[in-house]
């Protein structure tokens, strides 16, 4: 899946500013962004909901407004609704006319895919929020496509609920499916996807690896230094090259001296820890450290708001 260079207005206001990112096949991509961010128009322009002002979107290298740009794709917005006094499986046989493919839709496949085999027959008000979601990823996987859209599919889900699908999504992947999922849960995320995008006011801010977009270019991580004298080691590491980066942070809990923030350069930890012992300051503890995805959206957000 392309997009490319989408842009969205509603009058003067521009939703969505010349977005552009890429889904390649096999990815679990996770798409992010704070309320307001053109997520939802995004994903709506996905499934043909929102015709795009400028730029194109491309499915499975087809252009998704053309004749048959979108089979291949399924998958929904919003927590789709159900008919609560039918069972599970008549809601999909509904949904399969509704759908008018050729050939018989695989009811009993998808229903033992997403766990609800068993549970088919029982009116869907009866269901749990998860089932109800379950439910929906059933309804999307009707259409055996090659790439399934998820938006917040583990909103509002109890922590046994989130767990189901996830290992749904993962299992899905696994078996060959390309991912495309929103998500407010950055932990869940982080989880889930191999690449993601965050996007703030219609513009994109960052794409890439988990690593690549929490650690920079280079994706190596930082590190907590503990050491007895914060000042005489950030001295020292002024006069040298092979830092990038140094901060004096909160002193750790339980360690006792102070702690310094550090980038360091391609030699990683090695020279800047001789570096300290040379000059006579006692190195207590170094840890790797990566920010999360969680500080890195937080930062990248709280820039443009």
């Amino acid at each position: 899946m392309e997009v490319l260079g989408f842009t969205k207005k509603f009058g003067d206001f521009v939703a969505v500013d010349s977005l552009s990112f890429e889904v390649r096949r096999g990815d679990v991509y996770g798409f992010l962004g704070p309320n307001g961010s053109g997520k939802s128009t995004t994903i709506r322009a996905i499934f043909g909901l929102v015709e795009p002002t400028e730029g194109e979107i491309r499915l499975l290298g087809r252009p998704s407004g053309g004749p048959g740009g979108r089979e291949g794709v399924a998958g929904f917005v919003d927590m789709p609704g159900f008919y609560d006094y039918l069972s599970a499986r008549d809601n999909l046989k509904v949904l399969a006319a509704a759908d008018r493919r050729k050939g018989e839709p695989p009811m009993t496949r998808v229903l033992e895919t997403v766990g609800l085999l068993g549970r088919e027959r029982d009116k869907v008000k009866t269901y749990s929020t998860g089932m109800k979601q379950r439910l929906a990823i059933a309804s999307a996987l009707l259409r055996e496509p090659e790439v399934l859209i998820l938006d917040e599919p583990t909103n509002g889900l109890d922590p046994g609920g989130m767990r189901d699908v996830r290992a749904l999504i993962r299992r899905l992947n696994e078996d060959g499916l390309t991912i495309f999922l929103s998500s407010h849960l950055l932990a869940e995320v982080e989880q889930l996807c191999n690449r993601v995008a965050v996007i703030g006011h219609g513009r994109l801010l960052a794409e890439g690896t988990i690593a690549e977009v929490v650690g920079g270019d280079n994706g190596r991580p930082g590190y907590r230094l503990v050491v007895d004298d914060a000042m005489s080691a950030l001295r020292i590491l002024q006069g040298t090259t092979h830092v990038t980066g140094a901060s004096v942070a909160e002193p750790p809990d339980g360690l006792g001296g102070e702690e310094i923030r550090l980038a360091v350069g391609p030699e990683g930890p090695g020279p800047v820890v001789r570096d300290l012992v040379a000059g006579g300051v006692a190195v207590l503890a170094l840890v790797p450290s990566r920010p999360s995805l969680e500080d890195l959206f937080l930062e990248l957000t709280e820039e443009i708001s």
